[in-house]
């Protein structure tokens, strides 16, 4: 199957150039043929304009030979290796394919192309105008509202149930939390914590005299006089008060440390101890197979999105707002700031460098592709469009070089008598 190569307005002007320095070129042929027989058999300087015009006419003809055997058969007559053009357009495909993935579509000069482009400064001299980084932020906003829209519940539920829940249960996660919670003792972030469950407890203790009574009176003697029991209780009471004030109140208190011990042995054996590590495997399995694990995710992702879109809906509002002065900021550091602009350069030409050299042999044979579905003659034609003016050129050349070469051998031949 062929296609038919439509001209456009610069084709127009191209085949007029053309036109023009083939009717150039031509006419010093005819001029040559002119001057050749007005001047045939005469003697003198006649002779020498005779030897001139012989020359250039055979210049003139061979350089129209051979330019017009690129694109078709000179007179019509199937001369061979003439027509290379429409005959040979698959193999100048091939050849021409193979020439653009060795020197053009590679990674390397992909990198370097992007990086003497200069594309990041000028990119940061862009972005660091407001109503630019705004433009960014209304067609950012828009496309993240639209991709949003069309996620549905189902489809996160689903990507949830088959692909994230499977990958936490799969993947071990007791080093990871051992090592956190280690972090977390020696910041003293724990701390806050451990604050707000002494406080409870003391506010529970002061608030709940009987049902702390009743906890602990179950394990009173029976035998023992009730009043005595009371007396046991109060006294207990307030015991637990006082020592859980005494915890809240002191920082280097030795439950507190205690507690800063216990939670060591265990980041350290959720990172080294096979059992401990074991159950908390069991533990986050459990959690995560639990029915309300999923519903709860869901209504969280519910209320982002919702959160979302309704701050992305919001053109003077916070969300956007920050977006838009954290992209003046980012153009303007890209301008001022040469480790930024390097590092950015260096991780965009890598980018760059990476889909070229995976994706790079999957396009180059759009090339061949194209041109086999050419057909040959008028393949033939849009190149010469292209090129056939600077191959008038050639024409050109040839008959005032083959003229002088013609007045040269003649006025040496002359002398040589």
């Amino acid at each position: 199957m062929t296609t038919t190569l439509a001209l456009t307005e610069a084709d127009e002007e191209r085949r007029a150039a053309l036109t023009r320095m083939r009717t150039l070129a031509s006419g010093l042929f005819v001029l040559a043929i002119v001057v050749f027989v007005l001047t045939l058999h005469r003697g003198g300087a006649l002779g020498y304009v005779n030897a001139t015009a012989e020359a250039a006419m055979v210049g003139a003809l061979a350089d129209w030979f051979a330019v017009t055997a690129l694109f078709r058969h000179p007179l019509g007559i199937p001369i061979p290796h003439t027509a290379l053009v429409p005959r040979k357009k698959d193999t100048f495909a091939k050849s021409l394919e193979d020439f653009v993935s060795g020197h053009f579509l590679t990674g390397d000069a992909a990198r370097a192309r992007f990086l003497s482009s200069d594309a990041t400064s000028r990119f940061g001299r862009w972005l660091a105008v407001p109503a630019n980084a705004g433009r960014v932020v209304v067609h950012g906003a828009s496309l993240a509202s639209r991709a949003m829209d069309h996620v549905t519940d189902g489809e996160v539920r689903e990507i949830v149930v088959h692909s994230v829940l499977p990958r936490l249960v799969a993947e071990p996660v007791a080093p990871l939390v051992g090592t956190l919670l280690e972090q977390v003792v020696e910041d003293d972030v724990h701390r806050h914590l451990v604050d707000l469950c002494v406080v409870e407890a003391h506010d529970w203790l002061l608030d709940n005299p009987e049902k702390f009574a009743a906890v602990v009176g179950e394990r009173a003697p029976t035998w023992t006089p009730l009043w005595v029991n009371t007396l046991v209780l109060d006294r207990l009471h307030t015991e637990a008060l006082r020592w859980v004030a005494d915890v809240r109140d002191d920082p280097r208190h030795r439950m507190r440390l205690a507690v800063d011990d216990l939670l060591r042995d265990l980041a350290r054996n959720l990172r080294e101890d096979p059992a401990t590590m074991a159950r908390a495997e069991e533990l986050k399995t459990t959690f995560l197979e639990h029915p309300q694990t999923l519903e709860t995710g869901m209504g969280l992702w519910a209320i982002l999105r919702r959160t979302l879109l309704d701050a992305l809906d919001e053109p003077d509002g916070r969300l956007r707002t920050r977006v838009h002065a954290e992209l003046v900021e980012l153009g303007g550091r890209l301008q001022t700031d040469p480790e930024l602009r390097a590092r950015v350069d260096r991780r965009v030409a890598d980018a760059v460098a990476g889909i070229v050299d995976t994706y790079g042999a999957e396009l180059v044979p759009v090339i061949s592709q194209v041109i086999e579905q050419w057909d040959g003659k008028e393949a033939a034609d849009r190149i010469e469009l292209h090129v056939g003016r600077d191959l008038q050129f050639i024409r050109i050349n040839g008959t005032v070089v083959g003229g002088l070469a013609g007045l040269l051998i003649h006025t040496v031949s002359q002398l040589a008598l």
